[in-house]
């Protein structure tokens, strides 16, 4: 088979890519891909951010090389770019089987249905969409056949109503069974991070999280069990990257990369070993952290250090699941700036129990833990997150336009503040965090004052635009507690 697998067209001017101006590879497209052809079938990769693919360059495309079926990842704030260029396929290519895939489309696997996909793979792709594919080929959109594949939802029955849930696709277990990304059907030249070109790949070590916090999707997709590749599976693909595409940086899209010492020191030891002249950014926790592994992690080539905060509030932070305390918090930042690696630090504003002067303690415990940068975002409620099913039983989310579900803009309101507010506060903290002349004095001695002044400024815009417009009309009227 022919399978063309693509993201959304025209999502290049949505905040999510022009703010941080942060472009990675789509590494779900890329594992799919790589499954696909280890097993015969012919593919290629659109990655419409990068190429700045539009609708009808899309088109152009899928009428030059006639693939066999389109598969479209659609994550929230693409979802409605997605669903339009759905329709439009299906308009010109009636006959042509569409399958939607990724996070959004597993939990709102209904929008994409009615948007004219013709299946949807709900969670971990990639065996899926193999079987799936193999389905096809032998049968085309055969309901009873499509009943034997695990982990979709396609229609059936005259009016095409009755959706189809197939049992759920087991995880896969051992990751070192799936081959690598398929690098080779991606712009590896062109991928880009603060609007520079940087010779960096993007790796995933690990899928799942134990924790299950309530606002964040991983838990819920990829599975409460964390599960690692091995070192040496790494490695040899970060060995293959260097010679290949000559990158220098690797950045691990983790979220929790340092919970697994085992790996970390096997990883580092085996750059050694190979002489890979590489160094590295990842995720981790602050209670995983101690001076001693700091110090090995600083001294061995990671480069930054991404630790989520998110609160102020003890009672917030137990809320919300995150098991970590304020003074685990404290310790670590102390511990980071005491060794001298770079760190960024997350904070969420909005949870839906805070006052604005919660959230003002917020702003003020990110400048006392003193990160290199840091992150402020508006609680947004993802399908598929029990943050997102609070939201709905209490009354909360006043935007339904995913493209606004970027934790840029506030969509949601909380008990003792709008979202007009919210976006408001935002502003307050990335004011208050950035622009202090400390702040600015060190960013200018390092050479990194204009990139994070650019984005800086682009969020602020983001936030103004959208406190005073976005979220106006909903505003009028406060939930009941």
């Amino acid at each position: 088979m022919k399978v063309l697998l693509t993201l959304p067209p025209e999502i290049k001017d949505l905040e999510i890519y022009r703010v941080a101006k942060i472009f990675a590879p789509p590494l779900g497209l890329a594992y799919v891909a790589s499954v696909l052809e280890k097993f015969g079938h012919k593919v290629r990769v659109v990655d419409t951010v990068i190429d700045n693919i539009g609708l009808e360059d899309l088109l152009r495309e899928i009428r030059s090389w006639n693939p066999d079926v389109v598969g479209i990842s659609i994550q929230t704030p693409t979802a409605p770019r997605a669903y339009r260029a759905i329709k439009e396929i299906k308009e010109e290519f009636p006959d042509l089987p569409i399958i939607a895939g990724g996070i959004h489309a597993t939990f709102m696997y209904d929008e994409a249905l009615d948007a004219g996909a013709d299946v949807v793979v709900r969670g971990e792709g990639e065996y899926t969409a193999l079987e799936l594919v193999n389905t096809l080929e032998k049968h085309g959109l055969n309901p009873e056949a499509l009943r034997r594949v695990k982990g979709i939802v396609f229609r059936e029955g005259g009016d095409g109503r009755a959706n189809v849930v197939t049992p759920q696709r087991p995880f896969i277990s051992n990751l070192d069974e799936l081959p690598w990304p398929a690098h080779h059907l991606l712009p590896m030249d062109k991928y880009l991070a603060l609007g520079k070109k940087l010779r960096v790949a993007h790796i995933m070590a690990s899928r799942g999280c134990p924790y299950g916090c309530i606002y964040c999707i991983t838990s819920y997709y990829w599975g409460r069990r964390i599960r690692f590749r091995s070192a040496k599976n790494v490695l040899d693909e970060v060995e293959y990257l260097v010679d290949k595409y000559r990158i220098n940086k690797v950045a691990f899209s983790d979220d929790e990369l340092i919970v697994n010492r085992r790996f970390v020191y096997d990883f580092i030891k085996g750059l050694k070993e190979r002489g890979l002249d590489v160094t590295f950014s990842c995720g981790g926790r602050v209670d995983h952290i101690n001076r001693d592994y700091l110090r090995f992690l600083f001294s061995n080539g990671c480069e930054v250090l991404y630790l989520g905060v998110e609160s102020a509030s003890q009672r917030t932070i137990d809320r919300i699941g995150k098991r970590i305390t304020i003074d685990q918090a404290m310790r670590a930042f102390q511990i980071a700036n005491d060794v001298g690696i770079f760190t960024m630090a997350s904070f969420i504003l909005g949870f839906p129990w805070e006052t604005l002067e919660d959230m003002k303690r917020t702003v003020k415990f990110a400048v006392k833990l003193r990160p290199s940068y840091a992150q402020f975002t508006a609680l947004t409620p993802y399908p598929g997150t029990p943050l997102y099913k609070f939201a709905e039983e209490h009354n909360l989310i006043v935007d339904r336009n995913w493209e606004h579900y970027t934790t840029i803009k506030p969509v949601m309101r909380g008990f003792h503040f709008t979202a007009k507010e919210l976006g408001r506060m935002l502003m307050y903290a990335y004011r208050r965090f950035y622009l202090r002349p400390a702040f600015i004095v060190q960013e200018a001695v390092a050479g990194r004052l204009w990139s994070i002044l650019k984005i800086v400024t682009n969020s602020l815009l983001s936030n103004l635009a959208s406190a005073l417009t976005s979220v106006r009309k909903h505003d009028r009227s406060q939930p009941q507690i």
